[in-house]
């Protein structure tokens, strides 16, 4: 009969050890989310996430124990920017015309797209799993839509231009400079020109019906990011 194995006792964890482990873990979500942030911009938010685990020297199973699902790993690298977006409608509202308002943060929120491939498309896409990035998205909107009532009271901005409106710009920009980065890369420059001239008052001529809130919503929310 074989014979019976003792077991060995548990030794107690060292006093402090847990904080190492701690640090640790927070040095590799930070390396993931440098890595992410640097693949998103240069590669857009399809990289595959065996790159960002290679880009930033830990495991893919590393990575998804920090980062579960894409989507919040998209959301963790993109709050800055987020932020900035946010602070771009703010610094807006400072001015003292709507439609100056109105142009400097329809230019900066496109330019950020044009600076940021990732960025371009995460303008236009909801993130349901990260709260914060929604909050920053729903004060940049209500802040825009106040800067939208100023432009039309003072007659600058053509009554019938609705939020919506600009979702469908940052879409088609998105477009345009992706179309155009490699051939002329400030092409979404003369869009975006072409655009604001096109919303002002006095350039005015009817218009096909906007879609409704709820079809910008389903397209914000489309699950083609990878």
């Amino acid at each position: 009969m074989a014979q019976r194995e003792e077991p060995r006792p548990v030794a107690p964890p060292e006093l402090g050890s847990a904080e190492p482990l701690r640090s640790d873990a927070a040095r590799n979500r930070e390396r993931i989310l440098k890595a992410a942030r640097a693949l998103f911009a240069e590669h857009g938010l399809n990289v595959p996430l065996e790159a960002i685990a290679e880009r930033a020297d830990v495991g893919i199973a590393t990575l998804y124990r920090r980062f579960p699902t894409r989507d919040e790993l998209i959301a963790a690298s993109f709050e800055d920017k987020m932020r900035r977006y946010s602070e771009a409608v703010r610094d807006a509202l400072e001015l003292p015309d709507g439609w100056s308002a109105f142009c400097q943060f329809v230019n900066e929120a496109c330019a950020m797209q044009a600076s940021d491939i990732g960025l371009r498309d995460v303008l236009t896409l909801t993130f349901p799993e990260s709260p914060s990035l929604e909050e920053q998205r729903r004060r940049t909107a209500d802040g825009f839509a106040e800067i939208v009532r100023r432009a039309q009271d003072e007659g600058t901005l053509r009554n019938d231009f609705v939020t919506q409106d600009f979702v469908l710009l940052l879409l088609s920009n998105a477009g345009v400079i992706s179309g155009m980065r490699n051939a002329a890369p400030d092409a979404w420059k003369r869009h975006v020109a072409l655009m604001i001239q096109a919303y002002r008052a006095d350039h005015a001529a009817p218009l096909p019906d906007p879609p409704t809130h709820e079809h910008v919503w389903a397209a914000m929310n489309r699950p083609d990011r990878g």
